[in-house]
């Protein structure tokens, strides 16, 4: 295999194995995030429910300027005043296999000091 193969199926194991632990639910939502190479994307999920309770990403948006890591950040502010609106505290961090560094943490700490616990 390639080591791109190899990155790819790596991260799809990491993936499956966070989500056979980390389940949302309406009290203590899933904060799922997407990063990919153009755009974030981050959205609150209530698995028992199976529906999507909030959903920020960078597509077409003008506010969200700079570069991805400033961007992440934007993407984190904006979902956690999606979830005061809807009278959530606390969620389950999801980070979809992706390692918790960079974006995916500049997310994090954004929603965290927005007021998000987790």
């Amino acid at each position: 295999m390639t080591n791109l193969s190899d990155k790819l199926r790596n991260r799809v194991l990491r993936k499956r194995r966070i989500r056979a632990v980390v389940s949302g639910t309406a009290e203590r939502p899933r904060l799922s995030v997407h990063v990919s190479n153009r755009h974030v994307s981050a959205q609150l999920i209530d698995d028992e429910a199976g529906k999507t309770l909030g959903y920020v990403t960078t597509v077409g948006q003008k506010d969200a300027k700079g570069n991805m890591t400033e961007r992440a950040e934007w993407v984190g502010g904006e979902i956690a005043k999606q979830a005061k609106t809807i009278k959530v505290k606390a969620v389950v961090f999801d980070r979809s296999g992706k390692l918790y560094h960079g974006r995916v943490k500049a997310l994090a700490d954004a929603a965290r000091n927005a007021g998000l616990e987790f």
